[in-house]
């Protein structure tokens, strides 16, 4: 009698490693995420500045609720792709570790200890049997005391800093603008630039059209603002028209 489990044994359960150190079911959901709508964060000096595509099913349904980006904290926003119910969820976790921040220490909290948070929660879900990892990954981004941050949790519970990141199924497009073009000294709206330009770059390599949310938090108010869709309109055609004149 073998003493090896049968080929693919090892992904029927969170719990069980691969010979070679392998969870495949926080694989499968890593797969989930590269499959999901590109979002993307980018720091700069003046702010943050956090962009999403925006997927629409159906001419019927309302686009009010193809939500990507979310508030977390006056200060902080989110942007999410995945499983947006999981995502739902993990949100309103994100909420309550902000606003517990405040009752308890009467001060916004950063960005990093929401991240980190989060990504505890993420990561228990990946040691118990009878559960599943949350297929989902998060952009936060926002000012605190230490200035802007921008910080992205994946289904295995890690979570790391970039300067500039994109997560989702066009993030090679995104990425490779984001080397070129991205500096330490961007301004705020050249940093709305950049991330309009990322994904609407991405949307275009699949041959879709450009359908974008991007939400704000500049240094000088630490207030989250979600553009409205006509000043969006305006960097959409500054990015086309940089294209071809």
């Amino acid at each position: 009698m073998s003493v090896f489990a049968v080929p693919g044994a090892y992904d029927r359960a969170i719990t069980v490693f691969s010979p070679d150190g392998r969870l495949f079911q926080v694989e499968y959901a890593l797969e989930t995420v590269y499959r999901g709508a590109t979002i993307i964060g980018i720091s700069c000096p003046e702010g943050v500045v956090i962009g999403a595509e925006e997927k629409i099913e159906s001419k019927l349904q309302d686009p009010n609720f193809s939500q990507k980006i979310y508030e977390v904290d006056e200060h902080m926003g989110a942007a999410v792709v995945g499983l947006s119910s999981d995502a739902r969820i993990l949100i309103d976790q994100a909420r309550i570790y902000a606003q517990s921040n405040r009752l308890m220490y009467d001060e916004p909290a950063d960005i990093e200890v929401i991240a980190k948070r989060i990504g505890d929660l993420k990561q228990l879900y990946t040691q118990h049997a009878g559960v599943r990892p949350f297929g989902v990954s998060i952009i936060f981004g926002g000012v605190d005391r230490t200035g802007s941050r921008i910080f992205t949790t994946d289904p295995s519970g890690s979570y790391r800093a970039y300067k500039a990141v994109a997560i989702g199924i066009g993030r090679e497009t995104a990425e490779k603008i984001l080397k070129e073009e991205y500096r330490d000294d961007l301004r705020l709206d050249e940093a709305v630039k950049l991330a309009v330009k990322c994904l609407v770059k991405a949307l275009e390599a699949r041959g879709e059209k450009p359908r974008i949310k991007i939400a704000v938090i500049p240094s000088e108010t630490k207030r989250f603002r979600l553009l409205p869709d006509e000043e969006i309109d305006v960097y959409i055609k500054a990015v086309q028209g940089s294209e071809t004149g």
